[in-house]
């Protein structure tokens, strides 16, 4: 097998690249191979100053209809009509009833689902800002289009996998890489541990692989650690260095000798981490008891936290919660879901606020789809575009973008049982925070091919 050790470079750089895309799709170790390959070049700028992004995905397909609801008299009725048992009463909404600083037409006005109240005083802040009708879009369409069949649209509509990874690649099911990850690898150069460009708090996320950029997967307890490699191993220590020695050592052959470099890189990175979490302190109290993704974003705030240790000045996090597939059970689960994202989100702009950074970090909401609107009896059906949360102190808060749907089955903004067809674009909101990290104009077809078809990509979501 001598001959296989003198591959050509060409060979070297596919193996590096398929390696890469194994981290990619996942593995029980996500210590192994996820540091497979840092970018060598960026398009950007290097920043001088720092900016994050960070997506917090509800696995499942979030129900709308009693997310952002109705207030007003007569759209609530309408509201009320369609929903039958799933209606959340006018009278129970009155806390969370939203005041924009730009009103919208007609008198039309919104509540957040009543177990969300603590993201009012965030909205009312101006941190917080509401997006109506948004899913993905090949490019604009109407109803009429939509019912003629003669525009492109989404593949495999109303499927969990497609859809989620539409909405995090801006391609269907099999896609390699994501929006996020995307937008990561114009900045690797400019970070001083690219390592950290994309960190995943809830496993693995084809939104945070990029063409160059590997997601570095922990948990919100830490960094995944190699057993025996950092500590005491059969209650020896001369036999975890001996094991250690063995994983990072040099080797002669290039494919043991690549593996041997990305472990020694995984365990150094997870060393970095855990010196970075053990000194970066928040006196922001979270929830996490029974709310996982408090957790998490309490990790993601203590990261943020230890930038500067983690020699970073462009970061994408995800992190995730799951359960809101909900065709059964909705009035009795997802006010639960939507209280732990609530004050998930709540407690993390706080923490943003005490580390002075509210400014550098903006956090979205995303889900597989909406729902119906129609009951199905006991819950809603599998659907299209729906209402999200775009949250930070740079966000132009405390209003609502997008176009807010009639509140009608077979109406004009439904396909069919209250599904609704989006009126802004996922690629839209993509641009318009690859934008605010620095992305340049011209670079964004490279993220987001579909961008080219919408005339507006900028949502005008921060302050020029």
């Amino acid at each position: 097998m001598t001959h296989v050790s003198k591959l050509p470079s060409l060979r070297r750089r596919e193996f590096l690249k398929r390696a890469s895309a194994v981290s990619i799709a996942g593995t029980a170790a996500p210590w192994a191979l996820q540091l497979a390959t840092i970018g060598e070049a960026a398009a950007a700028a290097a920043p001088t100053d720092y900016k994050a992004i960070v997506c917090l995905f509800m696995y499942g397909g979030n129900d709308y209809g009693n997310t952002v609801i109705p207030y007003d008299a007569t759209n609530h009725q309408a509201y009320a009509n369609i929903r039958q048992a799933l209606t959340i009463p006018r009278d129970q909404l009155a806390a969370t009833a939203l005041t924009p600083s730009l009103a919208l037409p007609d008198g039309r006005q919104l509540a957040l689902a009543p177990t969300m109240n603590r993201l009012k005083p965030v909205f009312d802040a101006g941190r917080l800002a509401v997006m109506l009708n948004i899913g993905p879009l090949m490019q604009p369409t109407t109803l009429a289009q939509y019912k003629a069949g003669n525009v492109p649209l989404p593949p495999k509509l109303f499927s969990h996998n497609d859809q989620s990874s539409l909405w995090q690649s801006s391609r269907p099911e099999g896609a390699t890489s994501g929006w996020g990850g995307r937008v990561a690898d114009q900045f690797l150069a400019s970070n001083g541990n690219a390592t950290f460009s994309c960190i995943n708090v809830s496993g693995n996320a084809v939104f945070m692989s990029g063409g160059q950029a590997v997601q570095y997967q922990m948990s919100s307890g830490g960094a995944v650690a190699i057993n025996g490699a950092n500590r005491s191993l059969f209650g020896s220590a001369a036999c975890a260095e001996a094991l250690r020695g063995m994983i990072t050592g040099e080797r002669q052959h290039w494919m043991e000798q690549e593996l041997n470099r990305v472990t020694a890189r995984s365990v150094n990175a997870q060393g970095t981490i855990t010196t970075a979490l053990s000194t970066s302190t928040l006196q922001t109290p979270f929830e996490t008891n029974g709310n996982g993704l408090a957790a998490q974003l309490q990790t993601v705030a203590r990261l943020i936290g230890a930038r500067a240790s983690l020699g970073v000045k462009r970061q994408v996090y995800f992190v995730s919660i799951g359960g809101f597939d909900l065709h059964d059970n909705l009035m009795s689960q997802q006010p639960v879901l939507l209280g732990n994202v609530g004050s998930a989100m709540a407690s993390f702009d706080a923490a943003l606020v005490e580390l002075g950074v509210a400014q550098n970090v903006t956090t979205f909401t995303a889900s597989d789809f909406g729902r119906t609107l129609s009951s199905n009896g006991d819950g809603s059906d599998h659907g299209w575009g729906s209402h999200h949360f775009v949250m930070g102190g740079a966000v132009k808060g405390g209003r609502f973008y997008g176009t807010a749907p009639t509140v009608a089955v077979s109406g004009p903004d439904d396909v069919g049982q209250g599904r609704l067809l989006p009126t802004t674009s996922v690629d839209q909101l993509a641009a318009t925070l690859a934008l605010w990290m620095g992305v340049p104009a011209a670079d964004l077809p490279g993220i987001l091919p579909g961008i080219v078809n919408f005339t507006q990509k900028d949502l005008g979501l921060f302050a020029a």
